[in-house]
């Protein structure tokens, strides 16, 4: 079935997809600009994206900031037209100098998670970027969208959902990982859809509600737009094997020897699951 385009303000992708931010070195200008090429939303992590760049061990942080506008740069060279986005941890060191970094590059969209992104309407002011939290939860994405009004007297451009299975830093303890139903947390979603409907309503916009974690197949498409009522889906493992990711071909192959009994949860640098 033909998908509707995703809105994002003034922005249009043709397909209702988002390519999630993977870290390090796995989603830059490459895999990005070329999802943006084919009309989805490409994103570039942001997370230690200077790491092969010269200087970047003496001072990672500087060597990070001045990658971002080049690997920006690069995209859009792949996809002039297309809509291309950063993906900025809030638990990253120097959070609102990575994301003005971003800003004044000139990315369409900043998705920010790892951490309540309580301070990005400001960092960006003046720039034309859009922005997105990532939210787990109701009282998460609550809480953000209380914050936002109260202070900025402004909503998000987009809310990204993240569900138990995406990867990354999401906000579930291990407990919860494993009594979580699928059902449960689906129900989860059309509350926190409701929840962002009745904000977009009050400041007379469409706020797209973009389901993540899981989305591998053209069936949880399906789930998460038909039966869930989101707005698109963001997907990240499903692009790391392509030949425009990013990642080395020893990485690549390496999913693909991947059997299912290997994958584990981990502890993140963060110390989330």
């Amino acid at each position: 079935m033909k998908r509707k385009p995703l809105k994002i303000g003034d922005l249009t992708a043709k397909f209702p997809l988002i390519q999630g931010g993977m870290g390090v070195g796995i989603s830059l200008s490459g895999l990005a600009g070329a999802v943006a090429a084919e009309g989805g939303v490409g994103i570039i992590s942001t997370a230690q994206i200077g790491f092969r760049e010269p200087g970047f061990d003496e001072n990672p942080i500087e060597t990070n900031l001045a990658a971002i506008g080049k690997e920006i740069r690069k995209a859009r060279e792949i996809a002039p037209k297309g809509i291309i986005g950063c993906n900025i941890m809030v638990a990253t060191r120097r959070y609102e100098d990575y994301v003005r970094a971003a800003a004044k590059a000139g990315a369409d969209l900043i998705i920010s998670g790892a951490g309540l992104p309580a301070k990005l309407p400001e960092l960006v002011r003046g720039f034309g970027t859009r922005i997105a939290p990532v939210v787990s939860s109701l009282k998460s994405v609550s809480v953000i969208l209380k914050l936002w009004d109260r202070h900025y007297q402004t909503v998000p451009d987009l809310v990204v959902v993240e569900g138990p299975e995406a990867g990354g830093h999401l906000g579930f303890s291990e407990e919860t990982l494993e009594t979580l139903t699928p059902a449960a947390y689906d129900e989860e979603i059309r509350k926190i859809s409701a929840r962002v409907k009745e904000y977009g309503d009050r400041y007379g916009r469409k706020i797209p509600v973009i389901v993540a974690g899981g989305v591998y197949s053209r069936q949880d498409v399906a789930h998460c737009m038909d039966e869930l009522g989101a707005d698109g889906v963001q997907a990240a493992t499903r692009f790391v094997t392509t030949e425009e990711c990013d990642a080395p071909e020893s990485y690549k192959q390496a999913y693909k020897d991947e059997k299912k009994e290997d994958i584990v949860i981990i502890k993140s640098p963060v110390g989330m699951p």
